[in-house]
């Protein structure tokens, strides 16, 4: 600044600001002219507001006009840098500062260095790594009055409210520094500066109370509260909550249809029968309300659930409850059963070569998996870096998380599926362990990238392309509607079709009742392939039937069947189909040639018949050259000899 100026300003008694904000202006690289134009724009509003203070307190659309008309943004901004006034967010975010975060990077190099080089961690744009390295943290450390090292994750999530809460904040406003701050908050949470997991502004979830707060009857939900929280010890979260949308289902039944019940001990059969007509077709109800009858699951559900609830007041013994049982096991709906939809041999093979060609590393190696392990979506995204299991005699096997039944098992890998899990931990990088969902505990999630974990809307979407990519088409030539589940059943089949037992199965679907795996068993099982192809071998082989000619008999004569060529011998009650290279058999005739026979008189003339059968068919063997038949058959002529023998001195 030129001395005159400085000294126009002193002999006029201007204000210390103004004369400090003189000194600043005349250091910045602009013209003269410039220079001028700022101190003059100070001036003024100067003039018109001589407490600036005062002037903050004006509604923000004032002060922007006010601004508008002195053209002092430039001042106001110094101002809000040298701490002369406190930083206004909902003046912020009115109007883009450019010039105060530039001149606030200038001022704090080293916070800006820092989100710099984790912006390129996490590869993000130039244009975002910029915006949020000089915007986005100069706003929020204006805003809490802080460093970048002095930011904590309350200040994080005051920062979002306070962004809601401004009046001159247009929608596009309130959502483009809402990504300013979460991507800040995550560079923050990996330089060690935030402790707790970076997460999207939010709503808060309800309580169980607040969640009652829908149903209608007062009296009933006091004891359906009181009930939640007794079997919240051991259920599961999603299952309490579940539970206590089936109340609140039944009481807007009732207070539709039954408004003078207000009790449990009022229930009767009448209104649980009107429940399950209206419960079949009910709609859709809440943000998901569709225009169609819930789905037969949905409608099961609810009827197992108020029967659960009935039946534990009653079994705990509540005063609260109704006089009887209303409903029983007759009255819960029968779901279909149908098959797992696997995926046909040749659109699996096709899918995959299109997955194998997908773009994003993530929808191609997470798609991989699943199909080659058969894991379920929400398993595959709780994977840990330290699933992986090397034993030295029973290769690689990866250790799946407690999912959907909250059990753990292993899966055995092959080459390819292996292959996908290293190429995705070689472009995973460094990441912070996160909070993990289940308990809170940091964990480190395999499937991470720029310092979040990844969706599965991302892996439905890679699926999406790779059926399309693979020309799948279903009905009406429209791309084929694959799941990711559906890997899951195709997997499981192509085991079964290869022979692996259920019980084995089993275990690698982590399926905690046989009947759940027996489903598999249902498409094609090799054991009833096997059996239906020795029935259906046997079918082809077997013997025309014999067909008598005119005026003969169905069934040979003995000495038509003893000189025919068929390659049979004659026992007692049948015939032997020992083929003849293995010699006669030592088993024929046993009984007749044991110690232990004994005959007595009635026995007589069939031994006697029996012997001249034997005859016979000795003397066939004999001319066939049949000599081990013809040994056989003298043996029991012997043994039955000496048994006529005994009977005759006997008698």
């Amino acid at each position: 600044m030129s001395v005159s100026a400085l000294a126009t300003l002193q002999a006029a008694e201007a204000p210390d600001v103004l004369i400090d904000y003189a000194r600043f202006v005349a250091g910045l690289p602009i013209g003269p002219d410039a220079k001028r134009l700022r101190r003059n724009a100070a001036r003024r509003l100067l003039e018109a507001h001589p407490d600036l203070t005062a002037w903050m307190l004006r509604a923000a659309p004032a002060r922007l006009a006010d601004l508008a008309r002195s053209g002092a943004w430039s001042f106001i901004t110094w101002c809000f840098l040298e701490g002369a006034l406190t930083p206004d967010l909902d003046l912020l975010l009115a109007k883009t500062p450019g010039d105060l975060y530039a001149e606030w990077g200038r001022r704090h190099p080293g916070d800006v260095e820092r989100i710099i080089e984790v912006a390129g961690r996490f590869r993000w744009s130039e244009n975002w790594a910029r915006d949020v390295s000089r915007g986005g943290l100069a706003i929020m450390c204006l805003w809490a009055a802080k460093t970048l090292a002095e930011l904590t994750d309350d200040d994080f999530d005051a920062f979002t409210a306070a962004v809601d809460a401004a009046p001159s904040a247009g929608r596009d406003t309130r959502s483009h520094n809402h990504a300013r701050a979460f991507s800040l908050h995550q560079a923050c949470y990996e330089l060690g500066i935030c402790s707790a997991t970076p997460r999207h502004n939010r709503p808060r979830a309800a309580t169980l109370a607040e969640t009652l707060e829908a149903l209608p009857q007062p009296e009933i939900r006091r004891v359906a509260l009181r009930y939640l929280e007794v079997v919240a010890t051991t259920l599961r979260p999603s299952t309490v909550l579940m539970r206590a949308d089936s109340l609140i289902v039944f009481g807007e039944y009732l207070a539709a249809d039954h408004p003078q019940v207000r009790r449990l001990e009022q229930l009767e059969r009448a209104h649980v029968d009107g429940f399950l007509i209206w419960n079949h077709g009910r709609p859709w109800r809440g943000w998901l309300a569709r225009d169609k009858p819930v789905s037969a699951s949905v409608s099961k559900r609810a009827v197992v659930d108020l029967r659960a609830f009935f039946e534990d007041l009653a079994i705990w013994g509540w005063a609260e409850r109704p006089s009887r049982p209303l409903v029983f096991a007759s009255d819960v709906p029968r779901l279909d059963r149908p098959l797992p939809r696997a995926l046909p041999p040749d659109a699996d093979r096709d899918l995959m070569a299109a997955v194998a060609s997908l773009d994003d590393p993530f929808t191609r190696t997470g798609i991989t998996i699943l199909r080659g392990t058969g894991m379920r979506l929400g398993e595959l995204l709780d994977l840990e870096l330290d699933c992986l299991w090397d034993t030295p005699t029973h290769g690689t096997w990866v250790k799946v998380p407690l999912g959907k039944l909250g059990t753990e098992r292993t899966v055995p890998l092959d080459a390819a599926t292996l292959a996908a899990f290293d190429a995705w931990m070689a472009h995973r990088g460094r990441q912070r362990p996160v909070a993990h969902p289940r308990d809170g505990r940091p964990a480190e999630f395999l499937f991470m990238d720029r310092g979040r974990r990844l969706s599965a809307y991302k892996l439905r979407h890679g699926l999406d392309t790779a059926v399309t990519a693979a020309g799948l088409t279903g009905r009406a030539g429209k791309p084929l509607h694959v799941t990711p589940h559906q890997l899951r059943h195709t997997y499981a089949t192509s085991l079964v079709n290869a022979g692996m037992s259920l019980q084995a199965l089993m275990a690698v679907l982590g399926h905690v009742s046989a009947e759940m795996t027996l489903r598999y068993a249902s498409i094609a099982s090799p054991t009833v392939r096997a059996a239906y192809e020795a029935a259906m071998g046997k079918v082809r082989t077997r013997s025309a039937l014999v067909i008598a000619p005119l005026a003969k008999t169905a069934v040979p004569d003995r000495v038509d069947w003893l000189r025919s060529e068929m390659l049979k011998t004659r026992v007692a009650h049948g015939y032997c189909s020992r083929d003849l290279v293995a010699d006669a058999c030592p088993y024929a005739n046993i009984c007749e040639q044991c110690d232990n026979f004994v005959i007595t008189t009635e026995f007589g003339p069939a031994l006697q018949a029996q012997l001249d059968d034997i005859t016979a068919l000795r003397d066939d063997a004999t001319s066939r050259g049949w000599g081990s038949e013809a040994a056989r058959h003298q043996r029991v002529i012997d043994s039955i000899d000496k048994h006529l023998r005994r009977l005759k001195n006997s008698g």
